[in-house]
């Protein structure tokens, strides 16, 4: 009965440690950091976050009164917009140029939205 014990205490002491350390918070809504997928490339971001960010400032923008209903309509129709092209580019595979005009599309909205949100004129719409 002893010889059972020591194994399954010891075990248990492992399994308590290391549960803390796989637990830890990256953050609000950020993904685990994957060397690969950064390198070379800055702040570079896949574009599945870069579509969850832009969609979350929208939703932060209507919900503290920075967008107006009107604007958050304009902006949600541009960002459908992006996201039915790459639906269209990632049929035959996104290439370099594709990916290239998705971020500065992308680029471009995110600029939108921060002009949109900081411009004060939300009272229209």
């Amino acid at each position: 009965m002893k010889t059972l014990l020591v194994p399954a205490l010891v075990l248990a002491a492992v399994t308590a440690a290391a549960l803390p350390a796989a637990a830890q918070s990256r953050g609000h809504n950020q993904p685990a950091p994957h060397a690969s997928a950064n390198a070379g490339y800055g702040n570079w971001q896949s574009i599945n976050v870069r579509q969850a960010n832009l969609d979350r400032r929208i939703d932060q923008g209507v919900r503290s009164g920075s967008l107006s209903r009107r604007e958050a309509t304009r902006l949600r129709g541009e960002f459908t917009s992006l996201l039915r092209l790459e639906s269209n580019y990632r049929r035959g595979g996104l290439t370099a140029w594709e990916r290239t005009d998705l971020d500065r599309r992308f680029d471009r909205l995110s600029a939108q939205i921060r002009v949109e949100r900081r411009d004060r004129d939300n009272h229209r719409g």
